[in-house]
């Protein structure tokens, strides 16, 4: 029988919007981490993946629900649980070495005792010889191998890894990854559990015994796959490859709400968050499905192998175009609805139309802008007007993203102008409202 390590109950976390209320980013969330495991934690960005480990980690309080560590309940850090950030958060003054060494030292261990954990963790970790290095002086994996040998220098029983390798290029994460598979297997470090959050999904193929989906607004866990398969295993093989798959399904299956791809459809209210998806990344794939092999229909782990977008990346386009209404996806595959074929067939000028008439049927926000422009006399609005409306609903960098999207999308539709220098969003010139 597993024996749990760390456990969440109904965990749930808030924060307050411009309006007062508590708006949830976690709600409801039931996980258990169990020793001698390895957990992947997949979901879209702004889905609350991140602050579930701090909360794990203790970094942050739940406000709702308990967190127990070794049946315990959890109150700030806990000695045996430990984390590595995406942003290396090294002390740019402080060596190698007084880098390892920090939390011993905030521990009150004594220098020969310090150096001595240290020097073999550096050991183990491939750091030999950059004892003495500087952060500047080394490249991004390096610096991330600083940041996970700080936290293994602990000797954490749960090691929680926060995109630890999304800032490296895709051979030196590979690598590393593997590094710490094989450091995990051997038992080497005394880690009893991990658990890792991803935007990769074959990443988490590779690592996982369990690949856990996140649901957003609010974020949950809404599905689970165990993986079975032993280890080492072969990123070409057939029953990697069937995996990615079934994550790729799992993953845009069947979703109610705006921030997860559904079937048919995704309907947004004016506060939502929009995917942000770059329209020239929409228009490529649209034209990708339109041609050979795919013809109108692809797989989406072989979309991703064509379009070397990441894996987020790509679902977030895949969200832009299903909102739109130029594809939906069934069984884990995208198809192209006769609109989607009917705007790969058209000139600049016609795309553009047609993406304009669909970001007012579809995106609340945009239909707004357009209807608070066309009643202003000026034809001209400050963009904070629309970001304090969104504050009510958003945080503050989800409001400025979301704006962000809607000023490019609605630009591009020939919506709107924007004026960069001043902030100001305004009716193309030919539709200003005439002066008085």
């Amino acid at each position: 029988m597993s024996t749990p390590i760390v456990e969440l109950k109904a965990v749930g976390k808030h924060f307050r919007a411009a309006d007062g209320s508590a708006r949830a980013v976690l709600e409801g969330v039931d996980f258990t981490l169990n020793e001698g495991e390895i957990v992947a934690l997949l979901g879209q960005s702004g889905s609350g993946k991140s602050t579930m480990l701090r909360i794990m980690a203790g970094l942050i309080q739940a406000d709702a629900g308990q967190v127990l560590y070794r049946g315990m309940p959890l109150y700030g850090t806990a000695r045996g649980i430990r984390m590595v950030f995406q942003s290396f958060a090294l002390f740019p003054w402080l060596t190698v070495q007084k880098n390892v060494e920090l939390g011993l030292e905030a521990q009150g261990m004594a220098a020969d005792e310090r150096a001595r954990r240290a020097e073999k963790v550096i050991d183990l970790i491939g750091l030999s010889g950059f004892e003495g290095a500087l952060p500047r002086e080394l490249s991004g994996g390096m610096r991330q191998r600083v940041g996970i040998a700080r936290a293994l220098v602990m000797e954490p029983e749960v090691l929680l890894m926060d995109e630890a390798f999304s800032a490296l290029d895709v051979l030196t994460g590979e690598r590393l990854r593997e590094e710490i598979l094989e450091l995990w297997q051997s038992g080497r470090i005394p880690t009893k559990a991990i658990l890792v959050v991803s935007h990769n999904i074959e990443e988490a193929v590779m690592m996982a015994d369990r690949v856990l989906i996140f649901a957003s607004d609010p974020g949950r866990v809404r599905a689970e796959l165990p993986i079975s398969l032993p280890q080492p295993r072969k990123a070409a093989g057939p029953e990697v490859r069937a995996l990615i798959d079934k994550v790729y399904e799992l993953m845009t299956a069947g979703a109610a709400r705006p921030g997860l791809i559904s079937e048919k459809e995704v309907k947004l209210a004016l506060g939502d968050r929009l995917p942000q998806a770059d329209i020239s990344h929409m228009e490529a794939i649209l034209e990708l499905l339109a041609e050979e092999p795919f013809s109108g229909r692809a797989d989406l782990p072989q979309l991703a192998e064509e379009t070397e977008l990441t894996d987020d990346e790509l679902l977030q386009v895949l969200n832009a175009l299903i909102l739109l209404g130029f594809a939906y996806l069934t069984s884990g595959d995208i198809l192209l609805t006769q609109l989607g074929s009917a705007y790969v067939a058209a000139d600049n000028t016609a795309r553009q139309e047609i993406f304009g008439k669909q970001l007012l049927e579809h995106v609340p926000l945009v239909a707004y802008i357009c209807h608070g422009l066309s009643q202003d006399k000026s034809g001209d609005l400050p963009e904070d007007l629309f970001l304090k409306l969104l504050r009510f609903t958003l945080s503050e960098d989800e409001a400025e993203r979301a704006l962000r999207v809607a000023i490019e999308w609605g630009r591009y539709g020939d919506l709107f102008e924007y004026n960069f220098n001043t902030g100001v969003i305004q009716l193309p010139k030919d539709e200003a409202p005439a002066a008085d």
